[in-house]
């Protein structure tokens, strides 16, 4: 569901450089996706339905967007890439008391900010599981670029900012597959949102042997 970083440079398509007045039409744009998206479902959602929510002719809505799914896509981007992911400080769920913030604690953070970023908005979870597996060019750079922003994380994490070693590349790897397949586990219905950071804290103990405490919510 994720791009996994490869060495191999990826040259962003043409679209996606924009002037200051293109990048403000396409905030108009993936904002109008999503009050679409909650009005009509993602059935029925289409690219001339968010150029007409938003004022804009449908060829200038297709100029920046290929389909539904580039649209979608881009929501996700842009949700995940607005996080402040800056050294993690000690995150609410996880009980730091006693140094139990460790690389594990750091990695489980990551992911769950990943897989819950529209953890609120359930029609643009499913909708955001079904377009970042589409065939497309445009999904296929989002993925990539969502993907390298994730694998830049949790290096961070996992090296930390006292732990003085690099992150295990198969460990940053495999927790790389975890977040993919809990994005598709809650998208398609099968997790329940609030059951996601047990186990995403499960899972990346597991993967790198070291114990993450969760609090338990009263």
């Amino acid at each position: 569901m994720i791009g996994h970083v490869s060495t191999t440079p990826v040259q962003e398509l043409p679209r996606r450089r924009l002037s200051t007045k293109r990048s403000l039409t396409v905030d108009r744009l993936t904002d109008a996706a999503v009050d679409e998206l909650h009005a009509t479902g993602y059935s029925g959602l289409t690219v001339r339905a968010v150029a007409a929510r938003c004022g804009v002719a449908p060829a200038t809505a297709y100029n920046y967007f290929s389909s539904k799914e580039h649209l979608i896509a881009e929501v996700f981007w842009r949700r995940i890439s607005a996080q402040d992911e800056a050294a993690p400080q000690g995150p609410a769920g996880l009980d730091t008391a006693a140094g139990l913030y460790t690389a594990a604690g750091r990695a489980t953070e990551v992911l769950a900010n990943f897989a819950l970023v529209v953890s609120n908005e359930t029609e643009l979870a499913a909708a955001c599981t079904v377009a970042l597996l589409v065939d497309n060019p445009e999904v296929h750079e989002l993925r990539l670029k969502i993907g390298r922003l994730l694998h830049t994380r949790l290096v961070a994490a996992l090296a930390g900012p006292d732990d003085g070693a690099a992150a295990p590349p198969a460990a940053v790897r495999t927790l790389e597959f975890v977040v993919s397949g809990a994005l598709i586990e809650v998208g398609t219905g099968h997790l329940p949102y609030d059951q996601l950071r047990n186990q995403l804290a499960e899972a990346t103990s597991v993967i790198l042997g070291d114990p993450v405490i969760v609090k338990r919510t009263p």
